[in-house]
């Protein structure tokens, strides 16, 4: 597969992502179930919040390795 930098950048971080939800699930089934059934009782503007800091924090930290 011929592909640029940025392409295998994006696929080896999107393979990592895999990696880590994987080892979640395997680890700590039970957890995860009752995290989404806590995440249920959340409003909509408090997962919100939480999603645009967890973007906000993987850019910075994308941004800081990259530098």
């Amino acid at each position: 597969m011929t592909a640029g930098p940025g392409t295998r950048d994006f696929l080896a971080a999107l393979g990592l992502l895999l990696v880590f939800e994987g080892v979640l699930y395997a680890l700590a089934p039970g957890a995860l179930k009752r995290m989404f059934e806590a995440a249920q009782t959340l409003d909509d503007g408090a997962l919100r919040i939480g999603g645009v800091l967890a973007v906000a924090a993987g850019v910075a930290v994308v941004w800081w390795v990259r530098g």
